[in-house]
């Protein structure tokens, strides 16, 4: 039964890999967005620098979302405390691309920024619960296969 509970450094392993995969969903979908501005203003090349702001806030996000905010986009329903959270990291965001200037500072694309975030937002939250859906049939499909192998088992060690 002790070797079936989760020991401490699995479950931190298990948070700091759901960390990893936010952080690289984060960074590419807001890198994306990036380049498609930097494309529309003329620009072939992408700094470094603000590619570097962007996965260090992914990461920091992460943290946050994990550890502070409830993890609110792995959330089941998307609910008072979702919103809340993503509420709280738009802006963040927002902020920290108007400061480190990867958009110019101009107004009207942090503005489409943000609308952006909160897309991404949603659309990692549905991502999310599809998975659950995924992994809750694997998981009834396993378990009915076991329960189908222990009763032919126990037939046959029956007769």
């Amino acid at each position: 039964m002790k070797d079936k509970k989760l020991t401490l450094w699995e479950r931190y392993l298990t948070k700091e890999i759901g960390i990893e995969f936010k952080a690289c969903l984060y960074f590419y979908a807001i890198l994306f967005f990036y380049c498609v501005y930097r494309l529309c203003v003329g620009k072939t090349v992408a700094e470094i620098l603000h590619m570097a702001e962007m996965i260090l806030v992914t990461y920091i996000m992460g943290y946050i979302q994990v550890f502070l905010l409830w993890n609110f986009d792995e959330a089941e329903q998307l609910g008072k405390k979702e919103i809340l959270g993503i509420c709280i990291c738009t802006p963040l965001y927002a902020f920290v691309s108007y400061v480190c200037n990867w958009f110019d500072r101009n107004i009207c694309v942090t503005i489409g920024f943000v609308l952006y975030v909160v897309l991404l937002y949603v659309c990692v939250y549905f991502v999310y619960r599809c998975r659950r859906r995924i992994d809750d049939k694997i998981l009834n499909s396993d378990l009915e296969m076991f329960k189908a192998k222990a009763k032919k088992q126990d037939k046959s060690e029956k007769e």
